[in-house]
C-alpha cells in the first residue's frame, strides 16, 4: 500500500489531495504546525489522515518525521502561500517556503539510501517563479524570473528539486498556476471577490474594493490540481506545468462572479483601491500544460465559469445558513 506524507494538509489543495489519495487506497500522514491546526478543512482530515505536528522551519524535525513515517511519496504543499504576506515577511517566506524544502528532500534521499525503498517527492511549485516571463504561455523551459519574495523562495525550492532529481531521487516539481475552490482562504483576492459578491447579492454590502483589475492569470479548479500532484508521484520525474492554458483578468473573474449571483450591472459595486496594488505585479502568467497532458495523462475537468460559480454558490449558501 502506498504511503504519503503531505505538508500543508490543512490547506485548500492539501485537503483535496488527502481526500484523493485516501480514495485511491493510500495511507496518508499529514503535517500540521500545531495540535490545534485541524480546524481548517477538518472534514477531510477526519476521514483517515494521520496527523503529525511539524514545522518546515525545523529541519531536523522534518527529517525525523520522514524517517518515522517512511513514506513512499512526499508531497510538499506547506509554506507561505500569499504573495502579499511575503512582501511584509520576506525572511520568514524564505525560510519556510524555500529552505524548508531542503530538509524534506534530504530526508527523502536519506530514507531511500538507508532502506533501499523507492521514494518519490512532489513539490507544489508556483507560476510566480516565472514573474517577469517574456513568453506567453510559459512552458517548463521558460527561464525563471520571480518578482516578489514568494516567487523567489519558490524558485529556490524548484531548483533544489532538480538538484536532487539529478542525484537520483524521483523528484518532480509541479508548477501550479492559480487554482481556486470554495476552500480557498479569505485572504486571497478570488475568495474576497466571491464572498463580497455573495454579500452584495444578499443585500449585506454595496462595495467591492480591489487592486489591479487588469492582472492576467490562468485559473483552474483546485481538486484538478491536487489530482495532478498525485499523478506526478507515480509518473516520470520531472517539471510539469499544471494550468488550464486559458488567460483571464481579475476583471473577468469579477464579472463571472457577479453573473453567477445574477447581477449584470456589476461595475457600480466595484472600485479600485491603491492600497491593494502590489509593489510589483507579475506579467501575464498563463501556462502550457501540454507536457502534463502527454506524460502524466492529466487534463482539467472544470471550466473557469463553473469554478467561479461554485465558489459564489458556496458563499451564498454560507450566508443563507448563518
Amino acid at each position: 500500500m502506498p504511503v504519503a506524507l503531505v505538508t500543508g494538509v490543512t490547506g485548500q489543495t492539501g485537503s483535496y489531495l488527502a481526500e484523493h489519495l485516501l480514495g485511491e487506497g493510500w495511507t496518508v500522514h499529514g503535517v500540521v504546525r500545531s495540535a490545534d491546526d485541524t480546524a481548517e478543512n477538518a472534514a477531510a482530515l477526519r476521514s483517515g489522515v494521520q496527523l503529525h505536528v511539524g514545522d518546515l522551519e525545523d529541519p531536523d524535525g522534518m527529517r525525523a518525521l520522514v524517517a518515522a513515517t517512511r513514506p513512499t511519496s512526499i508531497f510538499n504543499l506547506g509554506g507561505i502561500s500569499s504573495v502579499a504576506y511575503s512582501w511584509t515577511h520576506p525572511e520568514e517566506t524564505g525560510r519556510v517556503t524555500g529552505l524548508g524544502v531542503a530538509a524534506l528532500l534530504d530526508g527523502a534521499w536519506q530514507l531511500h539510501r538507508n532502506t533501499g525503498q523507492p521514494v518519490s517527492f512532489v513539490q507544489a511549485s508556483s507560476a510566480e517563479i516565472f514573474g517577469s516571463a517574456t513568453e506567453i504561455p510559459q512552458t517548463e523551459l521558460t527561464p525563471l524570473g520571480p518578482v516578489n519574495p514568494y516567487g523567489a523562495a519558490k524558485a529556490y525550492a524548484h531548483h533544489l528539486v532538480g538538484v536532487y532529481r539529478g542525484l537520483g531521487l524521483a523528484a518532480s516539481s509541479c508548477i501550479l498556476y492559480n487554482h481556486e475552490s470554495p476552500r480557498r482562504p479569505a485572504g486571497f483576492v478570488t475568495r474576497k471577490i466571491t464572498r463580497e459578491v455573495a454579500r452584495i447579492a444578499s443585500g449585506l454590502s454595496t462595495d467591492l474594493a480591489l487592486g489591479n483589475l487588469d492582472a492576467v492569470r490562468d485559473w483552474g479548479w483546485a481538486p484538478d490540481y491536487a489530482r495532478a500532484l498525485a499523478l506526478a508521484a507515480t509518473g516520470e520525474p520531472g517539471n510539469y506545468i499544471i494550468a488550464s492554458g486559458e488567460s483571464h483578468t481579475v476583471r473577468d473573474f469579477v464579472e463571472a462572479a457577479f453573473a453567477a449571483a445574477g447581477i449584470s450591472d456589476w461595475q457600480r459595486f466595484v472600485r479600485q483601491d491603491p492600497a491593494f496594488m502590489r509593489p510589483l505585479d507579475a506579467t501575464a502568467l498563463v501556462g502550457d500544460p501540454t507536457k502534463a497532458r502527454e506524460v502524466l495523462g492529466w487534463t482539467p475537468t472544470v471550466s473557469f465559469a463553473d469554478m467561479v460559480s461554485a465558489m459564489v454558490e458556496s458563499d451564498l449558501k454560507a450566508i443563507s445558513t448563518s
